[in-house]
């Protein structure tokens, strides 16, 4: 298994604050926020890591991450020439996953407990084979991709729906198989002309291997100026608590 982080886009929603910076490397508690996915790839075994970003903030993703030896880790890079969705971006791990599996983090997902659990459910209940994502409850899931379930399996994703069949959002994690390249490659751009990882788990749900887990602790998405100031909050809190 090999590990993507998913770092690039404008960071819109935080501007000016991304105005110089790529937003993965805001501070979120004490530490840049992408190391917090890198930590959590580490700690679920996962050390060849290849980290996607856009062209005009690569030199500072390098200089903060270095080769890897510091986390433990082997990282690569590659550039997302374009911004076109996260699938588009997903697409250019192709070559450095071979035919392994791959677990894929969004980065500026942020999460207080490690997902060992998730990648230990797909090694021994699936074989590293199909996909699982990994879900949360949320007060209002119309702002998120939302997932009907049954026992064992994700039945049907709905993009932001106005009347959600549940309250199960899909954080970003996600675990694919070596399939999922011939899935994205047979991608049609969305109404918004971005390749969707949405149509990506759909793809698998229709071929009956969508499996999932339950996020354990807390799932912060730092994509907003109100979560990326709670996430703060939350993460300094424990900080000084635990002196």
């Amino acid at each position: 298994m090999k590990g993507i982080i998913l770092a690039g886009g404008k960071g819109t929603r935080l501007y000016p604050l991304t105005r110089h910076t790529n937003k993965h490397l805001l501070p979120v508690g004490p530490e840049p926020m992408i190391y917090n996915p890198v930590s959590n790839l580490v700690a679920c075994g996962v050390r060849e890591i290849l980290v996607v970003t856009s062209s005009l903030h690569m030199g500072d993703i390098v200089t903060s991450l270095g080769s890897g030896e510091e986390f433990g880790a082997d990282f690569t890079y590659k550039v997302q020439e374009e911004a076109r969705g996260i699938a588009d971006a997903l697409r250019l791990g192709r070559r450095f996953a071979g035919d392994e599996s791959v677990f894929v983090l969004l980065g500026d997902n942020i999460f207080d407990t490690p997902l060992t659990h998730f990648t230990a459910n797909y090694r021994e209940l699936q074989k590293e084979r199909g996909a699982r994502v990994m879900l949360v409850e949320v007060d209002d899931p119309t702002s998120f991709g939302v997932a009907a379930l049954d026992e064992t399996k994700v039945v049907e994703i709905q993009e932001k729906p106005e009347k959600p069949k549940s309250n199960y959002a899909v954080v970003g994690a996600y675990l694919y198989d070596s399939h999922v390249w011939e899935i994205i490659d047979g991608l049609k751009p969305s109404k918004r002309g971005e390749y969707e990882i949405t149509d990506v788990n759909n793809a698998y749900i229709a071929r009956g291997k969508l499996s999932y887990d339950f996020v354990r602790g807390m799932w912060m998405d730092t994509g907003t100026f109100e979560s990326y100031h709670r996430a703060n909050e939350i993460l300094f809190s424990r900080r000084s608590s635990s002196r």
